[in-house]
């Protein structure tokens, strides 16, 4: 499927979409593009939100965790939100627990990043895992299948004062967009199996009837 809307390089399966948090229909076109290539279809899918809330530019992977847990209707495995953060500190004690407790998980990690001044505010949606911590010269293991990422601010000089200046208004914007994308993808796959379900149930019940007519005539 040709997705005009994004800029992507693809090279077998490996992907990277971009698009804006405030391009119309953002929410929708993303949920689309999770429904490709995340496993909504398993429980072994873990949402790994890196990130913390002492600076607000770092912020939009706990503020996407948060929004994902208060959300009832989302019943996959949250790691990292404003309350209990996914950091620097705990971040190799939650890779070496997800893989004893759920070997075959799939993660996707979620993470803000810095960019160029034209790309503020774009969300990023990558094959591989992310590189946490490359922002500010940390040294953090790589994680997840797939990982999103928002670009909040200006790479290239003093980026940790430039995280903790960035406005909490754009990684809460682009927090809310990518949780609502990732709620709606779940939901348009429960939706399509309820369709199938039924789609199956009417076509049995077709033939049942069919088959039924049919013996009672030559009877």
């Amino acid at each position: 499927m040709k997705w005009s809307f994004f800029m992507r390089v693809s090279l077998s399966s490996a992907y990277d979409y971009r698009v804006h948090y405030k391009e119309t229909g953002v929410v929708w076109k993303l949920s689309s593009l999770f429904l490709q290539h995340i496993p909504f279809d398993t429980q072994e899918l873990v949402f790994f939100c890196i990130g913390t809330d002492r600076s607000t530019g770092d912020s939009l992977g706990p503020l996407t965790g948060s929004f994902l847990s208060e959300s009832s209707l989302f019943p996959f495995k949250v790691i990292g939100t404003l309350e209990s953060p996914l950091h620097a500190l705990n971040l190799q004690q939650h890779i070496d627990e997800t893989r004893l407790a759920h070997p075959s998980a799939f993660i996707v990690a979620i993470d803000a990043c810095l960019g160029q001044v034209s790309s503020i505010g774009q969300l990023l949606f990558n094959s591989g895992p992310i590189q946490p911590g490359k922002a500010v010269n940390k040294e953090l293991p790589p994680v997840g299948d797939v990982s999103i990422k928002g670009i909040v601010n200006i790479a290239g000089f003093m980026e940790h004062a430039v995280l903790q200046s960035t406005r909490l208004y754009l990684p809460y914007e682009m927090s809310r967009t990518i949780a609502r994308a990732l709620q709606l993808a779940h939901g348009r796959r429960k939706s399509k199996e309820v369709q199938d379900r039924n789609s199956n149930s009417d076509y049995k019940n077709a033939r049942n009837q069919i088959g039924n007519s049919y013996f009672s005539q030559t009877n």
